[in-house]
């Protein structure tokens, strides 16, 4: 996984109006949630901010980035977990960051890249990817940047599922049934194979 640096400073002030007034500087409130956690038995949250400038660089992107976080003067490494944008500007509101360690499995969504050429598509057929991104589990360090998926040998009218793949070193977390990508039939190819078979 790529690694991206960002720095923050912790956050004394919270609730709406003190969130409103950051962002009016240029920065975006997060929370970074850790191993410890509370007396409720949910992670502990460290609220911080981090300025959007820095921020933007890892949210604009299709790579998926662990997150080396400088929070005043104190090192962390975290991934992205939930973000917020405003349903109307689409500018960023809020960052939820999980700390992650060497050992520690994390689940995250990892972008397809498909490979080949299609029989399929040789044959007149239209390639569909059906998802961007497969969630995988595993930790951070044998998570790669993209999923490569070899479609050569997909024919005209089938489809891969998760189910059907396998990436050493990591578990896959989208459920075995969902479809990857598959080979459509066009009105070219429809009208090609009904020629030949009255051919």
């Amino acid at each position: 996984m790529k690694e991206i640096n960002v720095s923050g400073k912790v956050r004394t002030a919270t609730g709406k109006k003190a969130s409103k007034e950051l962002r009016k500087e240029g920065l975006v409130p997060c929370n970074l949630y850790g191993e410890k956690k509370g007396e409720n038995g949910l992670p502990e949250a460290l609220a911080f901010t981090a300025s959007f400038a820095e921020l933007r660089k890892a949210v604009y992107t299709p790579h998926v980035y662990v997150v080396n976080l400088n929070i005043d003067g104190a090192e962390h490494k975290a991934i992205m977990k939930e973000l917020q944008f405003h349903p109307t500007t689409d500018a960023l509101l809020h960052v939820d960051f999980f700390e992650v360690n060497e050992t520690k499995d994390i689940t995250v969504g990892i972008p397809v890249n498909l490979t080949g050429h299609a029989q399929g598509v040789r044959d007149g057929g239209r390639l569909n990817l059906s998802i961007r991104k497969i969630d995988v589990t595993a930790p951070y360090k044998n998570i790669p940047e993209k999923l490569d998926i070899d479609v050569t040998d997909l024919q005209l009218g089938k489809a891969i599922k998760v189910g059907q793949l396998q990436f050493e070193g990591l578990k896959l977390a989208t459920s075995p049934e969902v479809v990857v990508c598959s080979v459509k039939a066009t009105r070219a190819s429809r009208a090609a194979a009904a020629a030949e078979a009255e051919g």
